[in-house]
């Protein structure tokens, strides 16, 4: 597979990354702007207004098409915390000695700031999830395979999961806005996932066990890639969120 040449600088300030990307930096990242203003307009007059946070501290989804937006906003806070973590860590160039590597990690690391940034952007204050805390105690930052362990499995998790959550949109002209985007973020995830499995096992980037499903090839017979449940993916990735997250709002 060829590696990813994009030239983002090694030692970018990661300050200038955590903190909220201005609207030039996130369309530079994403190409995506015109995307966020759609989201924006139609999430902005949707319907459904059912607060994204529960009293008893808990993380509610909410319902309806914002709910959803919310599981994927969840989702990529959750990656772009994890590849954060992993290109700040102290270990990072003993732990990856390739600078084709680190770079392709870094390249990851901006991708999901911005689908994070995207969906914080989008999604109402009102109605949008706090930031959530990760948990990443079981992880080894500073053991490549770790990582890379680790990596395959959000990338993956995060495939199957707008994989499945795309025939939960409405169907209606704010839906298939929604859905459309989702596809387009699905995309960019399957990239990475292809990137990682191939980076753990040169070749070997959509083929393999899924490692999130029981018996599950990543690709079966039919060309087909993962799809799991909003509950499938929470129950899969609870363990690496310290907040108890509530979707039982979601469609199903």
């Amino acid at each position: 597979m060829a590696k990813n040449t994009n030239q983002i600088p090694e030692q970018e300030p990661l300050g200038a990354l955590n903190a909220a990307l201005n609207r030039r930096s996130f369309m530079r990242y994403t190409g995506a702007g015109l995307a966020a203003s759609a989201l924006l307009l139609t999430v902005g007059c949707d319907d459904d207004d059912d607060p994204a946070m529960a009293a008893d501290g808990t993380v509610n989804l909410g319902t309806g098409d914002v709910g959803i937006l919310n599981y994927a906003y969840a989702l990529e806070q959750l990656e772009a915390a994890f590849y954060t973590q992993v290109v700040a860590n102290a270990a990072f160039n003993t732990a990856f000695p390739l600078a084709s590597e680190r770079m392709v990690l870094t390249d990851i690391r901006n991708h999901e700031i911005a689908h994070r940034e995207f969906f914080r952007r989008a999604i109402p204050a009102a109605n949008r999830i706090k930031d959530l805390t990760p948990n990443f105690s079981s992880i080894n930052f500073a053991n490549r395979a770790a990582v890379l362990a680790t990596a395959k499995t959000f990338e993956d998790l995060g495939v199957a999961a707008y994989n499945g959550a795309g025939k939960l949109f409405t169907d209606t002209g704010a839906g298939l806005t929604y859905l459309t985007l989702a596809g387009k973020i699905v995309s960019v995830e399957a990239r990475h996932a292809a990137e990682i499995r191939d980076m753990i096992s040169n070749g070997d980037f959509a083929k393999g066990d899924s490692g999130i499903i029981a018996g599950r090839m990543i690709v079966d017979n039919n060309g087909l890639d993962v799809a799991l449940s909003p509950t499938e993916v929470l129950n899969l990735a609870k363990g690496f969120i310290q907040d108890t997250i509530v979707a039982t709002g979601l469609p199903q």
